[in-house]
């Protein structure tokens, strides 16, 4: 295993050779990997439900950072087998809880960051960024790719060092090392990646921020990726590229479209109805206590905070139907411009629509309701 670091991966120098090849695949080809795992369904788990976010960066791990920085900043390596604070928080492999009774517990040095999209986790790398119903075979051959162009770019730099000796020194395996050490540096993020502050850092870094699919399949036809792709290491040919950039798209926009024509038929189908029916319910309720001269200021009130939400509803099912038929008539011959089209309108009216339904389902009763309500999906055994 190249990703082992194995006992001392300070010294083990074909390790860390590879170790900053993938970093540097990361830092280089970070729109193409975004763009190999982006999809309709994947745009709503980005970011949230303990899915990483879209900023590609990679999490090592306090361990091998520190051997990074050492080798960088050529010092000796901080022993982790001893605790550096006196606090639960200790730098080696055992977690001190401070409580007598209890024995200490173990604590692996990696995989402390749910939150990164590129994780290292003792002897390899997790790419967590996948969706989970899409097949990992276009994500990891893109990876494959960018790590084989970034090898060879590390191999050059190694035979430029080594000059006319018939193999390269120690020290010249190490000036290498320390140069990907440098470059690679603004990749490597050890905090939160769901929080505001990282995405300023990262700006800052240089690290792009693909907010949605569409923008992020434009990367492929990008001249330094479809280079990379096609001239540098043969993997696909320029026509491949071109047939998978226009299916993405394609995939794309027909998998919004579908998402929208159900949720249209879903909230005009059952869930106005059901909603009608409970407003007049009320309605009809008011009117026969009224009649007989009975107080109906509960059912005036509930009436009253009901009706402007089946309003909001009806409103927003409306510019669904709108979005979707103009995406539809207008359908355009750039199949990126299509799908851009959909994210731009249509996606965030079927967002709005779904806020107006989750409001209107908690001000309609349970026996009006068509559909299982958010307490009885997670409340309910």
């Amino acid at each position: 295993n190249l990703l082992d670091p194995t006992v001392r991966p300070e010294t083990n120098f074909r390790f860390l050779v590879f170790l900053l090849a993938v970093l540097r695949a990361l830092q280089e080809h970070a729109p193409l990997l975004r763009a190999a795992i982006s999809s309709s369904s994947n745009e709503h788990r980005l970011g949230a439900q303990e899915a990483p976010p879209a900023i590609i960066s990679a999490f090592l791990g306090d361990q091998l950072n520190e051997v990074l920085d050492a080798i960088d900043e050529d010092r000796p390596l901080k022993n982790f087998s001893v605790p550096q604070f006196q606090t639960i928080k200790v730098g080696g492999t055992v977690l001190d809880v401070k409580v007598a009774g209890l024995p200490h517990i173990a604590r692996d040095l990696t995989d402390r960051n749910r939150t990164s999209p590129f994780a290292f986790t003792g002897n390899k790398f997790e790419f967590r960024a996948v969706g989970s119903k899409q097949s990992p075979s276009f994500p990891v051959t893109v990876l494959n790719c960018a790590v084989t162009a970034a090898i060879t770019e590390i191999v050059a730099d190694l035979r430029a060092q080594m000059g006319s000796k018939p193999a390269p020194s120690d020290d010249d395996t190490l000036a290498v090392i320390r140069k990907y050490i440098r470059l690679t540096r603004p990749v490597r993020f050890e905090g939160d990646n769901y929080s505001d502050a990282w995405v300023a850092e990262a700006a800052r870094r240089g690290l792009p921020n693909i907010r949605t699919a569409p923008e992020a399949f434009t990367y492929l036809l990008k001249d330094k990726h479809l280079t990379m792709l096609t001239t540098d290491t043969g993997i696909f040919s320029h026509g491949e590229l071109m047939s998978r950039y226009h299916i993405l798209n394609e995939r794309y926009a027909k998998d919004v479209i579908i998402e929208a024509e159900t949720l249209k038929t879903i909230v005009g189908q059952q869930i106005l109805p059901a909603a009608l029916e409970y407003r007049k319910s009320l309605a009809e309720s008011a009117a026969a206590l009224k009649a007989v001269g009975v107080e109906a200021a509960p059912e005036v009130q509930v009436l009253n905070e009901l009706a402007p939400l089946v309003v909001a509803l009806q409103a927003e099912h409306t510019k669904l139907a709108a979005a979707v038929q103009k995406l539809i008539d207008h359908e355009s011959d750039d199949s990126n411009k299509h799908a851009q089209a959909a994210c731009d309108s249509v996606a965030p009216a079927i967002a709005a629509t779904r806020d107006a339904a989750d409001a209107l389902e908690t001000a309609v009763a349970d026996k009006y309701w068509p559909l299982p309500k958010y307490t009885e999906l997670l409340l309910t055994i």
